[in-house]
């Protein structure tokens, strides 16, 4: 306990002496608390630098911090610890997901596995059957090794939770839009059961991006994010976060961070800061084309289905409308001539359309999630969940819309 108060009591620190110095400087922060989204993506977090006024937080590139005196530092004492690039943008993402507390991490990966630590062996998750591959095998190949019972579940009507969730259930884990079938999944419904359970709901925002959605309003406990996609948006940097309310489960997660150590470096912490500066003007117009190319392919002769929350018949369209502002621009699609070499010719023909991995980034991306982002799924678990060997996958960008129409239109003339 004493490694976690100090812990805390760091983090305690930074934060003072962060405002300390803005209101010494500059007179007074902002409460961000009442304000637009659009004006807390810009300023919430940020003050302009106190030593030169620099209006963008500075890429602090050290390793340690000197002390006057043994304990007596400013705030900082070694990097892994704290970093004040870090510490800003801690900040910014809690609040603009309406949280109290941001930890940042290395990858999304990382801060996914930061979230898992906080379990012992002999609790159980529930998980949604949709998900991305990479949760799946951390759940099942490294985390089950260590007593961690994982369930994988299709979550679209919340209530299925009640069949599940037992006294050993500690986490429902859940990502709505899911990876890659767009799937809906009630995220006050969930945390409702959740919580009379006594577990906690942790929601995969990525799909999403704050701007499109906040968790943490429809009662979610954790909210994370691969900040590799929507929040940094230009396919230049990878990083993670978590964001909570709570401040036990906070301390948890800075205890872990400090202690195991996976960390991003200042200038990745920068990267994602701006990211997120723009990420309401790239978040619209990534709906907008995407709402174009889905009405396109449901429309077009070879294809046979196109997931994509959106569309009025979708399931649970209902409750996106609810909980998030806008319906996203991560869609999947299967042709009528559902072959993985039909699927294959048409991947390989886009010209807009990159052929990669990851998503949100203002250029699109087309995928093969059978053999890409959800090849460590077996196949069988896989097609029970939906996912066929066929499924494409597009992360829509903000290129002319009519641009990558005409694109997908030439490729699908391969199928």
């Amino acid at each position: 306990m004493d490694d976690l108060r100090c812990g805390r009591q760091q983090t305690e620190i930074i934060n003072g002496f962060i405002f300390h110095r803005a209101h010494l400087i500059f007179g007074t922060t902002f409460n961000f608390h009442g304000m637009q989204l659009a004006t807390k993506l810009i300023h919430a977090g940020i003050e302009p630098d106190p030593a030169t006024g620099a209006i963008m937080t500075p890429i602090y590139q050290t390793s340690t911090y000197v002390q006057e005196a043994p304990g007596k530092h400013k705030g900082y004492e070694y990097a892994r610890t704290q970093n004040p690039t870090r510490t800003v943008l801690e900040n910014a993402i809690a609040a603009i997901e309406n949280g109290k507390y941001g930890i940042a991490f290395s990858s999304g990966m990382a801060a996914i596995e930061a979230v898992l630590h906080t379990l012992r062996p002999g609790d159980k998750v529930i998980a949604s059957n949709d998900l991305y591959g990479g949760s799946y095998r951390l759940f099942t190949r490294i985390f089950a090794k260590y007593g961690i019972e994982f369930q994988f579940v299709d979550l679209q009507d919340a209530g299925r939770l009640e069949q599940f969730a037992d006294e050993r259930t500690r986490l429902i884990w859940i990502e709505t839009p899911t990876n890659p079938l767009i799937r809906i999944v009630d995220i006050q419904a969930c945390a409702e059961i959740a919580h009379a359970h006594g577990a906690l709901l942790c929601v995969d925002n990525t799909f999403a991006s704050p701007w499109l959605q906040n968790p943490l309003d429809w009662g979610a406990d954790i909210v994370v994010h691969s900040a590799t996609k929507y929040l940094g948006g230009h396919s230049d940097v990878v990083l993670g976060v978590v964001v909570v309310k709570d401040e036990s489960l906070a301390e948890q997660l800075h205890f872990i961070q400090n202690s195991a150590g996976a960390v991003p470096g200042p200038h990745d912490c920068w990267l994602v800061l701006r990211g997120m500066k723009t990420l309401h003007v790239r978040m619209q117009r990534h709906c907008e084309n995407a709402r174009q190319i889905a009405a396109f392919l449901r429309r077009h002769p070879k294809v046979q289905q196109v997931h994509w929350c959106g569309f009025p018949d979708h399931p649970n369209h209902a409750i996106a409308r609810r909980q998030m502002r806008d319906f996203g621009a991560m869609m999947s699609f299967v042709l009528k001539d559902d072959r993985i070499e039909t699927a294959h010719r048409v991947l390989s023909s886009t010209r807009l359309f990159a052929l990669a991995e990851s998503l949100g980034g203002v250029e699109s991306l087309i995928g093969h999630p059978a053999s890409m982002t959800h090849a460590s799924i077996p196949r069988e678990e896989r097609l029970k969940s939906g996912l066929s060997d066929s499924l494409i996958r597009l992360s829509v960008g903000i290129e002319d819309v009519n641009d990558l129409i005409a694109d997908l239109e030439q490729a699908l003339q391969q199928a």
